[in-house]
């Protein structure tokens, strides 16, 4: 196939063009900025209409991952880049002929600051003040698998929490705070979370794109791709930290507190207008403290996907390539 892949310089869609490319497609890659994969590249951004229909101008199937990510920035933006982008990226697809669609969503779409215990992928939760990037993710996720029909197959794949090797945005903020003497955990650490290895979650892009089909049993659904081993935050947490050569004892907030100091640096973060991560978010305190891991089996029976790497080979592998 011939497949575009947008946001190609993060993490997960850098390692899903590679994977295609391994294995024989023909990969066009749009981004902001260059990358070093030995692909088309078309630079720009999504919100750009005319850009994203030269990118997916003869293609088959689309990997759209490009989004805004963090906590930093307001909701225009967020609105823009994650909403109206992936508008823009369906309607080229539709437009160019494009069979196959596969969105990157995230988990946090449906999290509402409960513990999620065995769940599939719940309906998204929209209407949340604050929490602009999982709530601009629920609205793309909406629009994306409404866009579904038997001439453009549209699948939301909500990958939870992926690390590995080269990962800046969850493995690299540990380690830093780590070695900052900022680790802490909200509540005692014993919530049961599960992560993704890296390659794990690529492949389930793979799978997907192969399973989506017409008539397809998984189009217009969303999946959530985990490894299937939750863990304690603690255990976790220390581990990615001795991977990178670090012996820690995190420090614990008590879960109550980490929610009122989260809802107040939100209102003053956004007072301020500032432009660096704010320490603590109050969604950032209900995710950290309580329990999220996923039934895996609708990504098996669907996707014909499962993950072929373990979470302590993954420690071993990111020991491997860090300093």
């Amino acid at each position: 196939m011939r497949v575009l892949v947008t946001g190609a310089t993060s993490l997960l869609a850098r390692r899903t063009a590679e994977m295609l490319l391994a294995r024989g497609d023909e990969v066009v890659c749009m981004q902001r900025h260059a990358s070093a994969l030995d692909t088309v590249q078309m630079l720009g951004d999504v919100r750009d209409a005319d850009v994203v229909a030269r990118a997916v101008a003869g293609c088959d199937a689309v990997i759209h991952a490009a989004a805004k990510v963090g906590v930093v920035g307001g909701w225009h933006e967020y609105r823009s880049i994650n909403v109206d982008g992936t508008v823009n990226v369906i309607a080229a697809a539709r437009a160019a002929g494009a069979s196959r669609f596969v969105h990157v969503s995230t988990p946090s779409v449906a999290h509402a600051g409960h513990a999620i215990v065995g769940e599939g992928a719940s309906p998204p939760v929209i209407g949340r003040r604050g929490a602009w990037y999982a709530e601009s993710k629920a609205l793309a996720e909406q629009r994306a698998l409404a866009a579904s029909d038997d001439s453009l197959a549209v699948v939301a794949i909500r990958p939870h929490l992926v690390w590995g090797p080269g990962d800046t945005q969850l493995v690299g903020r540990i380690i830093e705070r780590a070695r900052a003497g900022r680790l802490a955990l909200v509540g005692d650490g014993a919530a049961l979370i599960d992560t993704t290895y890296i390659d794990n979650a690529a492949s389930a892009l793979v799978a997907t794109l192969d399973a989506i089909g017409q008539g397809a049993h998984c189009a217009g659904r969303a999946y959530v791709i985990a490894n299937g081993e939750p863990r304690p935050i603690r255990e976790l947490l220390v581990g990615i930290c001795r991977a990178a050569g670090i012996d820690i004892e995190p420090r614990t907030v008590p879960r109550r507190l980490a929610l009122s100091a989260g809802s107040i640096i939100e209102r003053v973060w956004q007072l301020r207008r500032a432009t660096t991560e704010p320490p603590i978010t109050r969604f950032l305190a209900e995710q950290l403290g309580t329990a999220h891991w996923f039934d895996p089996r609708p990504a098996r029976d669907d996707l014909g996907w499962a993950p072929t790497i373990t979470i302590d080979e993954g420690l071993a592998l990111l020991a491997a390539s860090l300093p």
